[in-house]
């Protein structure tokens, strides 16, 4: 399955310009399986989100994106997110806590929101290292991050607006059917990058990008 495991929907997200059945339809017509709304410090959206995906037989699992002081974690498994900002290791305690993951989101892009070499420091299920809207050069330095800690690789388009979506997705086995076979899946490390070309989604070489 090709999940694009991080999207933001409007007005959950207010700097999103898509609504969830806009988002469904595109996902369709691309190509995804399911897709991943991670709302900015929200999971207002849950609900109408999984009742739309019964309705429509299509997969919607959702997290959220958390701006912790360190910087923007994906989580996965949590029923509630902290009443305010707080330090990374809080949010991960909650995580751990709860069984669900928690997932460096664009750990380099250059807007003070990604967590840089502080992911390090720890305990994540994985790192986003490709991300649409984050330059190839600092999508690498994720890489190299997470090989090095032995972390699995997720791709996401980061996607709020239509023609992002899917720009980047991560593979997943067949036949997720809730947000359980997603957490475990990434912590089993069944998963990895794919971007989105003329003729599908096809996994990501960063090997060769690294060395180009």
């Amino acid at each position: 399955m090709i999940i694009d495991t991080h999207v933001h929907a409007y007005p959950t997200s207010d700097d999103s310009k898509m609504m969830l059945e806009e988002i469904i339809d595109q996902a369709l017509k691309i190509g995804l399986d399911a897709v991943c709304i991670t709302d900015h410090d929200s999971l207002d959206i849950r609900e109408r989100a999984l009742d739309y995906s019964k309705q429509i037989g299509f997969p919607i699992f959702v997290g959220a994106e958390v701006f912790t002081y360190e910087g923007d974690v994906l989580v996965f498994g949590l029923d509630k997110l902290p009443g305010k900002r707080v330090n990374s290791d809080y949010l991960l305690d909650m995580v751990l806590e709860s069984g669900g993951i928690a997932v460096s989101a664009h750990p380099f892009r250059t807007n003070n929101r990604g967590m840089g070499n502080t992911a390090r420091r720890y305990g994540l299920h994985g790192i986003e290292a490709f991300n649409g809207s984050t330059d190839s050069h600092n999508n690498l330095r994720a890489v190299k991050m997470a090989e090095e800690m032995g972390l699995p690789l997720l791709g996401a388009s980061d996607a709020h607006t239509l023609n992002a979506l899917g720009k980047f997705a991560t593979f997943f086995p067949d036949g997720m059917q809730d947000e359980n076979d997603l957490i475990a899946a990434v912590k089993m490390g069944q998963v990895y990058p794919v971007s989105l070309t003329p003729e599908g989604f096809q996994k990501v070489n960063w090997r060769a990008i690294q060395s180009a």
